[in-house]
């Protein structure tokens, strides 16, 4: 198979939670164990960090990747969903991993994964696992792709555990309550790990305390422990704290461990976080006059930042091109979006994607008015001839509405 046919295959024949959802969430670490031994248990000849939490998590792994990167190491980088191409999930100093390597991965352990019915998520973590164990990576960012006791990445030993923040999301998987959902991402800490902990909420707290306490695990709360960070190319609010957790992150590292990164590099990785990994969809700019961000915020705490960001820029009116996939919980993240704005609804093209009528007829409960289109681009082409150069356009609700967006791929 060529690398079209390899994707296709890997998409449409084994569960994928980005297009099916609920479908594709397995229950226990079974397979990807059974996997990782096929494999002769490549993550084991790997020094990782491991990254979880309801935000972040993805802006946090991409500058811990470009800073260690700017240290001269060789980084590789695992992370999900991706936007554009499959291969954006994995990456060695900002490169993404070939088409040769994925076809041939797949090809050699197709039959493998048929017979032991493994989730799409299970053999990219197998992937991952054995092209950063094949080229001898120095370090590798691991962000788990949902939850974190449960998730495929977990059978991983790393330098130092990460959980950036704790918010509702997944409900269906991880509980409704902070509590609960703070428990499953807990459950990547581990025995005698040091964890950061990026955000905490009195209910969540407790949780890790106690979670860390019965790993004997040393744990860090980066929102107590610093109070300044450096500027970045990753500009949105919410980045002050994915700074801190970052920045906290290598202070432990640096003080129980054999990687050394300087202040120096700490600075330029923040400043080149696009440059060095490839990062979007991170209030990124795609046009101006009018000014166009997109962002794939996409549950209530999220978007809660970035809709108060938005109020912060000055314009004469606002557009929103606005689509979400089918489990989302309306009734929480609609209330957030301004009644003063003109909406343009859509539906992303994958299976999960909601029906843009359906999301319409929701928003108008919420007196949020605007007009159905057939697509993404559809919607945002839309927006676009209906504004002026002084006003603003925000594209966003899912990763997958970004994902559909003319945004630049290259390194």
């Amino acid at each position: 198979m060529n690398y079209q046919e390899t994707t296709n295959w890997m998409f449409n024949q084994l569960p994928m939670y980005q297009l099916k959802g609920a479908s594709a969430y397995k229950e226990d670490l079974t397979n990807v164990i059974l996997l990782a031994d096929h494999l002769d248990n490549p993550h084991k000849n790997i020094k990782c960090i491991h990254v979880a939490g309801t935000n972040g998590k993805g802006s946090t792994s991409h500058m811990l990747a470009s800073i260690l990167q700017e240290a001269d190491y060789k980084v590789g980088l695992y992370t999900s969903p991706h936007l554009k191409d499959f291969r954006e999930r994995i990456k060695i100093n900002g490169i993404e991993i070939s088409e040769a390597f994925v076809c041939e991965f797949i090809e050699q352990h197709k039959s493998f994964f048929e017979a032991n019915d493994m989730s799409f998520f299970e053999m990219t973590v197998g992937l991952a696992f054995d092209y950063f164990a094949k080229e001898k990576v120095d370090i590798a960012i691991i962000e788990v792709g949902l939850g974190g006791r449960l998730d495929a990445t977990n059978i991983i030993t790393p330098l130092v555990s990460v959980i950036t923040n704790i918010g509702i999301d997944h409900v269906q998987f991880l509980g409704n309550t902070l509590e609960s959902i703070a428990t499953e991402k807990a459950g990547i800490i581990k025995p005698g790990i040091p964890v950061i902990i990026g955000e905490y909420t009195p209910e969540t707290q407790p949780v890790f305390l106690t979670k860390a306490e019965a790993n004997k695990a040393e744990i860090y709360f980066a929102s107590n422990l610093m109070r300044e960070t450096y500027p970045s190319d990753l500009i949105g609010d919410y980045q002050e704290h994915n700074k801190k957790t970052v920045m906290q992150t290598f202070k432990i590292l640096n003080e129980q461990t054999n990687f050394k990164v300087s202040d120096e590099n700490i600075k330029s990785g923040l400043l080149h976080v696009v440059k060095n990994t490839g990062l979007l969809g991170r209030w990124q700019q795609l046009g101006e006059n009018p000014k166009v961000i997109c962002d794939t915020a996409h549950n209530k705490n999220g978007l809660e930042i970035v809709l108060k960001q938005i109020q912060k820029e000055t314009f004469n009116h606002l557009h929103i091109v606005l689509g979400v996939v089918n489990d989302k919980e309306l009734g929480e993240v609609l209330p957030l979006f301004p009644k003063n704005a003109t909406y343009y609804f859509c539906k992303p093209n994958i299976p999960r994607g909601l029906d843009a009528s359906l999301l319409q007829e929701k928003a108008q409960q919420f007196s949020l008015i605007g007009t159905t289109y057939h697509s993404v681009t559809e919607a945002y082409e839309a927006a676009q001839n209906n504004s002026t150069k002084e006003d603003f356009i925000y594209v966003g609700g899912s990763t997958f509405v970004v994902a559909e967006l003319p945004i630049n791929k290259e390194v």
